[in-house]
Parts: C-alpha cells; structure tokens; sequence
C-alpha cells in the first residue's frame, strides 16, 4: 500500500502495483471517484463490510461507470468481496435494470457465523442466497468459511494479502486487515565480494532468500548476507461496529486502522445501541491493538466540518476526545479525522 483515499463511506488503497482496492461503496461513491485523481482503470477489487445501504448502494452505479468510463475493458474481471446476501444484490439489481456491463465481474461472499447476527433476526428473515441464472457478465464467485480463529481468508497475492474479521453491528459486519509481504534484508555486497560472489544474477537469488552454491562449490546461507528483513505495512479498515475487540489478534500492529466514531463519548450507549461506536472506543482498540495511526470516520450528521451556527457541534470534538482517551493510555498513536478526498501515505516501519 502506498496511500489511501477516503471518499465519505468510501475508501481507497493503491497498491504497489498501480492498482486500486474500493473498500465500501457508498451512493456518492462515482460522483466522488470523478472528483478524485484516481483512475478508474486502475480499479480491480472492491471488498464490501456489510450490507447497509450507507456502504453499499453506490456499488451497482459505480460498476456501470466503469464500464463507461473504460469502455474497452474484455480480458478485465472485477473481483468483489463481501458478506453473503452481496452475490444476490449486485446480480438482482443488475439484471433488474437490464445493466450490460463492458467486463466480467466475480462476488466472493463471506459466510458469517452465527454470533454475527443479531437476536432478532430471524424476526426479519432475508433472503441472501443467489440463485437462477448469472448475469451475462458475471463468473461464479467462491464461498469463504470462517477458521477455526474467526478469521476469513480473502486474498492472498504475490505482495499483499487480505484477512477479514468479524465486528459486531446490527447486521453481520467485517472488517479487512491489509497486510503487506515483508521485505528482504539489505544485501552485504561487501561480504559477498569477500566470498568471490560477482554482482549479477546470484545476488537476485540471494535477495529471494535462496541458497546458491558458490563458484568454490561452498553452499551460501542467504541469512549469512541480508539484514534483518523489512515488515510489510498493514492497514486495518472496519466496518460499522459496537464492539471490535474480536479483531484484536488479527489486526494486531497495525500501521494504520481506520475505525469509526459515530457519536461522542457522552452518548456511548445510544451508539452501543444503534450499532456504532464513540471516538472513546476507538481509542482504546487503537491502544489494544497498537496502531501507530488512528482515522476516524464515520461521523453523524449532527457534527459539522465547518459549524454554521452556534447551536452546531463541531466534529473536532470527536478528534479530541480519541486524543485525550489517548493520553490518559500513555499511548502515543496518531489521530486524525477523515475527509472527503483525503488521501494519506501509510508510512513504512522503522523496523
């Protein structure tokens, strides 16, 4: 990951490889991409955290405007990952509005357990299995099973891997820890030059972590010649929750979470209540989990970017009560607030 763009309820990775991963897609999702700098060519995943309308209606428009925004795109599938019920909503509204899409796309569904769902919901049973016919442009998606340890195996690629968590909310919710491959250890060129090891491909092989023979016919322990290795960059991005502590092994030294703050700390049980959480909450699993950056995100309307009036509460409360809980931890994690278009550079470990 290089950086990140937030566009509302919408969030953005690059990847090293040029690529860009949608995380949420709200109902201004397609306005806001126009807005940006990004590339809508440069958009290959979208992974979904739950199903509400906040997070998920600007995914169908968006996967229209693709196509007409990059017209020529046949040997591209678009891969979409999300709880169960998401295969069945983008393929419904799809067909239902006769929408041809110009690429192919594919819906991964995480099945979640059954402490995901709430205690009444078999009072409002939704019917969330795909079936009948694909959609023209539609593959066959797999289903991912929880482990033994909740966790959901997403993604696994050459550099960078996705896991997925549960977090609790009114309807089942993940959450998706971003995690970056370690690096090799610098080279000992001087060492190897020692040893008679000429510059050229042997160094390449050495850097992959192989053992290679050596002109003298001696075997070369790679550990011999590489520092210590670099660690990969991680980013954690949750859904809507009241309760993420489930996620704390998994998520655990992130650079970056991204974690919602609804309402203030004074009105913790109304946002317990709704399914959310207070910049408190968020606070104390950034310290739990050692995050080196704190965003928050996902604010109520009731707090304002530039308050108009005096009666209108100002959303930097929320940033300084995440600060203050903070301080009191003695823990030296940075908060910020997301904004629309704001883009942030995940900085790399010290170590």
């Amino acid at each position: 990951m290089v950086e990140g763009t937030d566009f509302g309820r919408t969030y953005c990775i690059h990847v090293q490889d040029g690529s860009v991963w949608i995380f949420d897609c709200g109902e201004g999702s397609q306005v806001q991409l126009q807005k940006s700098p990004l590339r809508p060519s440069r958009i290959t995943k979208v992974f979904i955290t739950h199903l509400h309308g906040d997070h998920l209606f600007g995914l169908p428009g968006l996967m229209c405007t693709l196509g007409n925004m990059v017209p020529d795109r046949s040997d591209f599938t678009l891969e979409i990952y999300g709880p169960q019920g998401l295969r069945k909503f983008v393929r419904d509204t799809l067909i239902l509005s006769r929408s041809a899409l110009t690429y192919e796309y594919v819906v991964h569904e995480l099945i979640p357990v059954a402490e995901q769902y709430p205690e009444d919901w078999n009072t409002w049973p939704a019917d969330n299995l795909a079936t009948g016919s694909l959609h023209p442009q539609e593959k066959q998606g797999k289903d991912i099973n929880a482990t033994c340890d909740l966790t959901w195996n997403v993604f696994d690629g050459q550099s960078v891997c996705v896991k997925a968590g549960a977090v609790m909310h009114s309807i089942p919710s993940f959450g998706f820890v971003i995690t970056e491959q370690d690096e090799p250890g610098k080279l000992d060129a001087d060492h190897l030059r020692v040893l008679g090891v000429p510059p050229g491909p042997l160094y390449a092989r050495i850097k992959k972590g192989e053992a290679v023979t050596l002109p003298s016919g001696k075997t070369l322990d790679p550990l011999d010649v590489l520092g210590p290795p670099k660690r990969g960059r991680r980013v954690t991005i949750l859904g809507d929750t009241s309760d993420s502590f489930k996620m704390v092994d998994l998520a655990q030294s992130s650079d970056v979470v991204l974690h919602e703050a609804t309402l203030e700390n004074c009105m913790e049980e109304k946002a317990i209540d709704m399914g959310h959480s207070t910049p408190k909450m968020a606070a104390q699993y950034a310290e739990r989990i050692g995050a080196r950056v704190l965003i928050l995100c996902h604010f109520s309307q009731r707090y304002k970017t530039v308050p108009v009036n005096d009666t209108d509460l100002c959303v930097d409360v929320l940033l300084k009560e995440a600060q203050q809980e903070l301080t009191v931890r003695g823990c030296p994690c940075t908060v910020i607030l997301a904004e629309d278009l704001m883009e942030f550079t995940v900085p790399r470990p010290s170590s």
